[in-house]
This record gives structure tokens, C-alpha cells and sequence, in this order.
């Protein structure tokens, strides 16, 4: 018998919740790259970025928590687990900053396009330490 039958994992678990991440990436992502554009209107670039991805990672949060992981290491602690949450998010926003930065200012990218290519980063960067950590 293998480990995750041991434990109760079906299968389809570990890539049920990876697909439903994802999902709920998407839809942070959505949220963000919105607000980015519009602020961006008036606001400095990565001003306008690092508001767009706090709107993104609330988001992240409430779907996470809700509807990606069934299981929550801090759950019956959320004020901790919301502060986990955030520190995580805030490393990620620092990667992310740093990589449009680097896009825009230094390779000549298109701010969405630098975005892109953050947002496949930290994706790759929050699941793995959300995963270790939270859930």
C-alpha cells in the first residue's frame, strides 16, 4: 500500500488540488493584471503592480483557504494563518516587483508582458511554499 492510500489521498487528490490552484490562480491573476491597468493609469508602475497583487493574493487567500486545500495546517488559527499567508505573499511580491522591474526597465518589455513572466514565477514560487507551510 502506498503512502497517500495510508493516509486517505485518492489518486486524483494531489492533482485535483493542483488544478483548482491553479484555477484560483487564474483568477487572482484576472483581478490583479485589472487593477495593475487601471492604476497604472495614475499611478506609478510598480505602485500600480504591488496594489494589483494585494488584490490578487486576498483573493488567493479567501479561494485557497475555501475551495483549492482540504487541509489547513494553521486552520484553526486564521490570524496566524493570514499572516503566514501575507509573509509568503509579500516574498513573492518582492520577486515579482524585481521581475517587472527587470522587464520593463532593463529588457524593454511591455508592463503586462514583464507581468506575465512574474506571474508564472511566483506561481510556481507560492504553491510550493504555501503547500510546505500552510496546507
Amino acid at each position: 500500500m502506498g503512502f497517500g492510500q495510508r493516509v486517505g489521498w485518492s489518486v486524483r487528490q494531489p492533482s485535483m488540488e493542483f488544478a483548482r490552484y491553479f484555477s484560483a490562480s487564474l483568477i487572482a491573476l484576472v483581478l490583479d493584471v485589472a487593477v495593475l491597468q487601471i492604476s497604472a493609469r495614475v499611478l506609478h508602475y510598480l505602485v500600480a503592480a504591488s496594489l494589483g497583487f494585494v488584490v490578487g493574493a486576498i483573493s488567493s487567500y479567501v479561494l485557497a483557504t475555501r475551495w483549492v486545500f482540504r487541509r489547513r495546517r494553521l486552520g484553526e488559527h486564521a490570524p496566524m494563518e493570514f499572516s503566514a499567508f501575507v509573509s509568503i505573499g509579500l516574498v513573492g511580491l518582492g520577486i515579482s516587483d524585481l521581475v517587472i522591474f527587470l522587464a520593463v526597465d532593463q529588457w524593454g518589455l511591455s508592463l503586462i508582458g514583464g507581468k506575465l513572466i512574474a506571474a508564472g514565477i511566483t506561481f510556481f514560487f507560492n504553491y510550493a511554499i504555501k503547500k510546505r507551510a500552510l496546507f
